[in-house]
């Protein structure tokens, strides 16, 4: 088994009206250096959403999510952010913000498999429970 690597995260969160802080997980952010490895997965529940901010448009906000999957991909298609280095892309992405999206603060940890990993925080941290 291959030893285990540091990585951060960051969870992402809609905030339907910042006034308010309320919010919503939709996503989590994973970096691990020493793998080379920047991913998110992103889940928005429209009826969460609307439910906090009947009058916010969930097409507009699956729009702007979207865009961190590209980012955390790179490449040309994710613009001049999509062209930096990895760790670069990771911190433009969990910057404070004030705005519909926000991330948690960065939390670390060790992981032999950062896509399971990123996976296992996705499961536990965005999908709701299971209340039955």
């Amino acid at each position: 088994m291959p030893a285990p690597s540091s990585f951060d995260y960051a969870i992402v969160r809609v905030v339907p009206r910042v006034e308010r802080e309320e919010f919503v997980n939709v996503g989590v952010i994973l970096f691990c250096r020493t793998r080379r490895f920047l991913g998110a997965r992103i889940a928005l529940d429209r009826q969460r959403l609307t439910a906090l901010n009947p009058s916010i448009s969930p097409a507009d906000v699956e729009h702007h999510l979207s865009l961190i999957l590209l980012i955390c991909a790179g490449g040309p298609a994710a613009g001049p952010i999509g062209q930096l280095p990895l760790a670069d892309r990771f911190h433009w992405l969990v910057a404070p913000r004030s705005s519909t999206i926000q991330t948690s603060p960065v939390h670390v940890g060790l992981c032999t498999d950062p896509q399971a990993t990123l996976n296992h925080l996705f499961e536990t941290m965005v999908c709701p429970p299971n209340l039955g």
